[in-house]
């Protein structure tokens, strides 16, 4: 019995040494893997990488950053035994995020790093703006070890001020704003994919570019009829065309299945060694507060959202926030795909500070929140008594100072001012407002391959445009470019396409139709075709196409015409709906007019029931022969055809009647015409102008770009120190120009102390009426000189350039500030006069040198 306890002891030993062996080998392999990974290629700039945390200025950094309250450290003593029994019960797990030092070297429980706060921005109310900012503002650094958790975390506050951080410092930053936007946010230590990890999305589709999700429509069965007509025997073999097009299916089948194979094998993404073992942080948003539906998460360094189900996500270490620490117990063999995210549940979450405030959940009914008994009542509420339960600590303040972000640095977002994401055949490059002079703010470029050398499309936004142009897309293949305008374009613009700004090339011009008086919608305009397409025509037109021939001369500048030099017009042809108020054959549905061939067509709607329409053909003639005589219709100048009736029409006088009418509409049209061509010239000219001479708007709030009104802000400012010059001017001897008149004198009689004062107030009263009434004398010469201004305008409105007019307007809002100015000073000098002339009377009384003679001490 003795032999066999110590060969079993032996054995025991063996494999105990095979363990050890084993997992030294496993550690000599990571550190390998470690050391190979870190060589690897990160997508960040190389300037990020030489930054030097060691050499920033700690010497401003409030005491709470240098140094640990007592609460504090017994939080500290609390993580640390916390620590211990979990390396006890999980001796196979990795070591927690618990305590790590901060920028002054003091360790600091991470949910005390969590500092919550709403910042005054609208965009930042809402987690994707929040989201949004963190990966635009901050510059993505990789963690020194891409195997473990950093030793260290910064406060949100140095993050902010040197803008660039690792994942832990993005969610902490990002986890701080939500919270304080009102979400249920945690920060969470995991494991990501190395695309993730690394911050490469060059797999990824650009989120620009993916299409939504359409809804499938239900395919309308189609109703048999079996009176319709049946259709002609089909005498073509069948057989024959299903095996041709089986072989034009299994050919394609085989081009896209290469094609995918090729993508596949360029597109997929190397081995990575380190897979499932790549540290990474993120924020963990659950449903419930601020009316979120689903649980999911945020990737910091993206700003995207993604599902808890996502695959890139491959497990949880641990979360917090800034009142509590949770440890996961769930098992992560498939990600994050299983995990249950009800942080009450103690089985699935191990919670350090069970004492604190638990997580908000989303009860599925509201009843269920009364089903809490006196006795869990009592169990969540710590002893006060009880001071050897270190889990009934609340969670102490956090030692972070306020977190703050200057409007000037919330607008310019990107750091240096750009930034540049590479995605799948696509590049997107981000810009501060006012960065560039043209007001760009974003550029998307397609390319057609993954080595992104073959440019296929170029987008374009904008913004602070003073033209609205909101967006620009090119296309190279095509070389077609489309501008698309914001409302408030000069001439109510809405996009334009075009290849180049000459006239008589291709453009569509689409409109805002609301705000013109013509509705117009849409211009098609080529050098031999016109067409306009129209919305809420009271004559129900809809569409106009015009056709020009060619001519010898050659097109005149931009901005210039002439009759003489105009396109010679061929035909005109207008589309009408349906006009309900009238008779189907006597509602026009389509004109045309044959300028060469002086001939007019009228097509009416169908009526009920019939597959033909009605139609009026007009033979235009001379009005007059060669003698001079009228020339009277003929039943040959017309004809007619009546759906329905196989009578002609009854009188000529009617047919006399609609032909002048239609020859007086011709006119009108040409000149319609004429009219649009101009205005096609104008459009062109001042999008040119608009092009070459960029100009970009600013808020009247923005006193720093906005030269006008800081121009105005200074005027105010300088209308308000003359006044109190003026005032310290009154503090001089107000009496020596009265005492001089009586001589000088040291002691006076009563009379003369009451002359003195009288004179005094006197003068003074009458200096304030002079004063008002010069500040009323400029007002009504200003306010004459602005009617006369309006007056001349009225008169010349319809000769002045687009510049001129905006130049004179600019002067007479000059003139109306200055009004403003003038009778705000006069209502001031009104309101203040009384006062002053009391107040100066108070002093006379007080006065030394009058208070003798008039009764005061």
């Amino acid at each position: 019995g003795g032999r066999m306890e110590v060969l079993e002891e032996k054995e025991e030993e063996e494999q105990r040494e095979e363990e050890e062996l084993k997992a030294l080998e496993i550690s000599d392999n990571l550190q390998d893997l470690e050391t190979e990974v870190s060589m690897e290629q990160v997508c960040v700039p190389s300037d990020v990488l030489d930054f030097d945390w060691s050499s920033i200025d700690m010497s401003q950094l409030p005491s709470s950053y240098k140094t640990n309250s007592l609460k504090e450290k017994k939080l500290l003593r609390i993580a640390e035994h916390f620590l211990q029994q979990y390396t006890d019960l999980c001796p196979d797990r990795k070591p927690l995020f618990l305590h790590p030092v901060n920028e002054c070297g003091v360790e600091k429980f991470v949910s005390t790093t969590v500092r919550p706060t709403l910042l005054p921005y609208t965009e930042l109310y809402h987690w994707d703006g929040c989201a949004s900012f963190v990966s635009d503002y901050l510059t993505m650094e990789p963690l020194k070890s891409p195997i473990a958790p950093p030793s260290s975390l910064y406060s949100p506050t140095t993050i902010l001020k040197y803008q660039r951080g690792n994942c832990f410092d993005f969610s902490v930053l990002l986890c701080s704003m939500l919270i304080g936007a009102g979400y249920d946010a945690y920060c969470v230590h995991g494991y990501a994919t190395r695309e993730i990890c690394t911050l490469d999305e060059t797999l990824e589709l650009c989120p620009l570019l993916r299409k939504p999700q359409e809804v499938p429509k239900e395919e309308m069965k189609r109703k048999s009829n079996k009176y319709r007509v049946k259709p002609p025997p089909d005498l073509q073999s069948k057989f024959e065309l299903q095996q041709e097009a089986k072989k034009v299916a299994e050919m394609e089948a085989a081009q896209k299945h290469k094609g995918r194979e090729e993508d596949v094998e360029v597109e997929k993404p190397e081995h990575d060694p380190l897979y499932g073992l790549r540290v990474h942080a993120w924020v963990l948003v659950l449903s419930g507060k601020k009316e979120v539906p689903e649980t999911f998460f945020i990737n910091p360094f993206t700003g995207n959202s993604h599902s808890t189900m996502d695959e890139h996500f491959l497990g949880i270490e641990s979360v917090w926030n800034h009142r509590n620490y949770w440890v996961n117990m769930q098992d992560c063999w498939n990600g994050c795909k299983d995990l249950l995210f009800d942080l009450g549940d103690t089985i699935h979450w191990e919670i350090m500070l069970s004492g604190s405030i638990k997580p908000l959940q989303l009860l599925p009914d509201a009843e269920e929140e009364k089903e809490l008994s006196e006795k869990e009542m009592d169990d969540m509420v710590s002893d006060p008594n009880d001071e050897e339960d270190d889990t009934s600590f609340d969670m102490p303040p956090s030692w972070v100072a306020p977190i703050q972000i200057s409007p000037r640095e919330f607008e310019t977002r990107c750091s240096q001012g750009r930034k540049v994401i590479l995605y799948k055949k696509a590049k997107l490059e981000k810009w501060a407002p006012y960065w560039n002079g043209n007001g760009l703010v974003k550029r998307l470029t397609v390319y057609a391959d993954l080595d992104c050398t073959e440019v296929v499309e170029v987008r374009e936004w904008f913004k602070n445009r003073e033209d609205m142009l909101d967006m620009r897309e090119v296309n190279k293949q095509t070389q077609l470019t489309t501008d698309y305008f914001s409302p408030g374009h000069l001439l109510g613009l809405k996009a334009h396409t075009y290849m180049s700004l000459e006239p008589e090339t291709e453009h569509i011009m689409e409109f805002y139709n609301e705000v013109r008086v013509d509705g117009l919608q849409k211009r098609v305009e080529n050098a031999n075709e016109m067409t306009e397409y129209f919305m809420g025509q009271d004559d129900f037109l809809h569409i106009r196409r015009i056709e020009f021939g060619k001519r010898g001369q050659k097109t005149h500048l931009a901005g210039t015409r002439t009759d003489v030099n105009s396109r010679p017009i061929v035909q005109i042809k207008e589309c009408f709906h349906r006009n309900p108020e009238k008779p189907a054959d006597e509602d026009v549905a389509e004109r045309i007019f044959l300028i060469t061939e002086e001939m007019i067509q009228l097509t009416y709607h169908l009526k009920d029931k019939y597959i033909t329409a009605s139609k009026k053909d007009f033979f235009k003639a001379a009005e007059r022969d060669r003698k001079g005589n009228e020339i009277i219709m003929t039943p040959e100048m017309c004809i007619t055809y009546q759906a329905g009736s196989s009578e002609k029409d009854k009188k000529l006088l009617h047919l006399y009647k609609l032909l002048q009418e239609l020859t007086v509409e011709e006119k009108q049209l040409k000149q319609q015409v004429r009219q649009s061509e101009a205005e096609v010239l104008n459009i062109l000219k001042i999008r040119e102008n608009e092009e070459t001479n960029i100009k970009l708007s600013a808020s009247i709030y923005n006193t720093e770009r906005n030269e006008k009104r800081r121009q105005q802000y200074e005027a105010v400012k300088n209308t308000m120190e003359e006044e109190l010059r003026d005032q310290g001017k009154q503090d001089l001897d107000y009496l020596a120009p009265f005492l001089i008149q009586i001589g000088l004198r040291e002691k006076m009689t009563k009379g003369q102390a009451l002359r003195v004062r009288d004179d005094c107030l006197t003068d003074f009263k009458h200096r304030l009426i002079e004063k008002a009434n010069i500040i009323q004398a400029r007002l009504e010469k200003a306010v004459e000189e602005l009617q006369k201004k309006d007056q001349w305008f009225q008169e010349n409105q319809n000769q002045l350039s687009a510049e001129e007019e905006d130049e004179f307007l600019a002067r007479c809002s000059e003139t109306k500030f200055h009004i403003q100015i003038l009778a705000l000073r006069l209502k001031r000098e009104k309101q203040t006069a009384p006062q002053k002339y009391l107040a100066l009377e108070e002093k006379l009384r007080r006065d030394p040198r009058l208070a003798e003679h008039l009764g005061h001490a």
